[in-house]
């Protein structure tokens, strides 16, 4: 892995991001663990191992995708079940015929993104979730339900309204005691605004423009921050090491390895692998076919996700690699997009070193 080693200094020096940490596993082996650089270029925190970083997307399968997951396992939802039934605001809207398998698969014909937080912000904080599924209830398709995939925040936010309508309590709450705890996870966790702040080392992002403040500990999605942290697009944080053994747990459940005890063998395999005539899986990205994020070795059963703070991982199925590489790449600014180019070249070294 000496290679591997001199391309992340190498990133670090050609200002591909202030700092980084990796992790490398095969099976239940780790192969490779470290950082590198800042964690905060302004206070000079030397990054480390257990810091904690803003997840951003990560958030989408780490967090939302695995609470829809074990409400399926409960029985207490269906993949085909029509947000309409759960939701109703929409009950007698086209978008109430969106099933959750849409929503997903961000085929729902929902918009990709909206600046909800421009509008939120100005009003009282005990106001905006509301006001934001207003908004999301209001919405207007751009396609037509299940005939186009569009990446979607939104297709995300009214999953967390999903979530949080059949649990009863907020999807932060849901995940942590339903799922994180029991595996012993204590180093991934939403960051409610409205608490106190955790007493660890977080990496820094970006200097936000609107909110005037260097964010650290702070959620940098913008329509997350503004309805205090929690929602199912953003706003997850956590640690490399955590986010492993979440994955490896998953890896261990898909090939029967570990009892289902918080996730059926059955329900975990129809939300990671391709089945049947659906050509995604479920709150996961699979590799591109052309220029993908995880290279050219990565099996076509890989699953895996980006976040835009500069957060990435992904796992083959097939031969039980994960890499997980956490970034602060938008720190100071979000206009360095080296990583782009950078996470390809990473992955095929780390591959070719195996």
């Amino acid at each position: 892995m000496e290679q591997v080693d001199r391309l992340m200094r190498q990133a670090i020096s050609d200002d591909v991001f202030p700092g980084g940490v990796l992790l490398v596993s095969k099976g239940e082996a780790v192969m490779f663990f470290k950082a590198y650089g800042y964690a905060d270029i302004f206070s000079e925190h030397v990054m480390a191992v257990e810091t904690i970083f803003d997840l951003a997307s990560l958030t989408k399968p780490l967090a939302t995708t695995l609470a829809v997951m074990k409400l399926v396992s409960q029985n207490k939802l269906s993949l085909n079940q029509q947000i309409g039934s759960i939701l109703e605001p929409l009950t007698r809207d086209i978008k109430g015929k969106i099933c959750i398998e849409h929503l997903l698969c961000h085929n729902s014909g929902l918009p990709d993104y909206r600046p909800y937080y421009k509008m939120l912000r100005g009003l009282p904080e005990n106001q905006r979730k509301d006001a934001l599924r207003r908004s999301l209830a209001e919405e207007n398709l751009v396609n037509s339900v299940g005939k186009k995939v569009l990446y979607s925040d939104l297709g995300f936010m009214i999953l967390c309204w999903v979530i949080e309508q059949i649990s009863g309590i907020r999807l932060d709450r849901f995940v942590r005691e339903e799922i994180y705890n029991p595996l012993g996870l204590e180093d991934l966790f939403f960051v409610d605004l409205t608490s106190k702040p955790r007493e660890v080392q977080f990496a820094s992002t970006e200097f936000c423009p609107w909110r005037k403040i260097l964010l650290n500990g702070l959620v940098h999605d913008d329509n997350a921050y503004v309805v205090g942290g929690v929602d199912g697009h953003a706003g997850l944080f956590g640690t490399a090491h955590d986010i492993f053994c979440l994955l490896f747990f998953l890896l261990s459940v898909f090939h029967g390895e570990t009892a289902g005890d918080l996730f059926e063998k059955e329900v975990v395999k129809q939300f990671i692998k391709k089945e049947g005539r659906r050509h995604r899986v479920l709150g996961f990205d699979t590799p591109s076919l052309n220029d993908s994020s995880c290279g050219r070795y990565f099996s076509k059963e890989s699953v895996g996700h980006l976040g835009f703070t500069g957060t990435s991982f992904w796992m083959d199925l097939a031969s039980n690699m994960i890499v997980i590489l956490l970034t602060n790449r938008v720190h100071p600014s979000r206009k360095n997009n080296k990583i782009k180019a950078f996470r390809p070249i990473l992955h095929d070294a780390i591959m070719e070193s195996v």
